[in-house]
């Protein structure tokens, strides 16, 4: 799959402090690319009442992110848990 990074996933990825959790999360980029498709994503959750956003945990952190075009994924925030559904989607 082409995995795209949307801005305020940079800047999040840029305050988080846990060297493990930044390795998991390098990781899952790693997967996500190696994919053909959503099918062979492993833990990755649909958003309820938000149709083409999924989520992904790592951890006591999220991963939120969009499928943009088959094939696509545009990663848009990585939080933690308490915060990511006040931001996201």
């Amino acid at each position: 799959m082409i995995v795209n990074f949307d801005r305020a996933f940079s800047k999040s990825l840029d305050k988080l402090t846990d060297k493990q959790i930044r390795e998991k999360i390098r990781a899952t980029i790693i997967k996500f690319e190696q994919a053909k498709s959503m099918n062979d994503l492993t833990g990755v959750k649909a958003m309820k009442g938000h149709h083409g956003f999924y989520r992904l945990r790592i951890g006591d952190y999220r991963l939120g992110f969009e499928l943009t075009a088959p094939g696509e994924l545009l990663l848009i925030l990585v939080a933690h848990r308490k915060d990511i559904y006040k931001r996201f989607p």
